[in-house]
């Protein structure tokens, strides 16, 4: 028996009965998180969703910092300070902003590529993604800010991004390629008789 045909009768040996009989999932899809509550189908859509909600995020740090403030000097950790506490969340701040750097690059990307105007759909999902930070006047500042520092980016929006770019970078040169020059070339110099 040759030494890779040892090794894989040897892991597959040690799997359970289950996992050998029945057919893999592919890895892309194993991996990937589950949609986002609220979230709209389709990757345009949910990269425009994922800019909206990050941009309400990044727009309520002016409000909630009092409080979150207040927060973190009430509820210290033993042995830590203030203000290394709160560079954590300078720290999200500057990863937050690429982010959004990054999901306007993909959606422009899309829309580009797209052989239709997607922008208005676009809108709308950047719409309801901002609404998810909406609040009634019933909720107290400090319940905003609790959930605000305890907030972060669904993991599917930065993998959706990056794959939405990639392809409509490929597919927008594929479009470049059957364009039509906007202009003819110059004319070869005809010799003079």
């Amino acid at each position: 028996m040759t030494p890779l045909a040892l090794a894989l009768s040897l892991f597959l040996a040690e799997q359970p009965a289950a996992e050998t009989a029945a057919p893999a999932a592919p890895a892309a899809a194993a991996a990937e998180a589950p949609l986002p509550a609220g979230a709209p189908n389709g990757d345009y859509p949910l990269v425009a969703w994922c800019y909206g909600v990050l941009a309400g995020y990044l727009e309520l740090h002016d409000e909630v910092m009092p409080e979150v403030t207040r927060i973190e000097s009430t509820w210290r950790r033993p042995g830590s300070k203030l203000s290394d506490d709160l560079k954590v969340y300078a720290e999200q701040q500057r990863r937050a902003q690429a982010d959004l750097k990054r999901f306007q690059t993909a959606m422009t990307a899309a829309e580009k590529a797209s052989l239709k105007p997607i922008n208005a759909l676009g809108a709308d999902a950047v719409r309801r993604g901002r609404a998810s930070w909406n609040r009634g006047p019933e909720t107290t500042t400090a319940r905003v800010a609790q959930e605000w520092m305890s907030w972060s980016l669904p993991k599917r929006c930065l993998s959706t991004a990056a794959s939405l770019e990639k392809r409509a970078l490929l597919m927008g040169a594929s479009f470049q390629l059957n364009a039509e020059p906007d202009t003819a070339p110059p004319e070869a110099a005809k010799p003079a008789p």
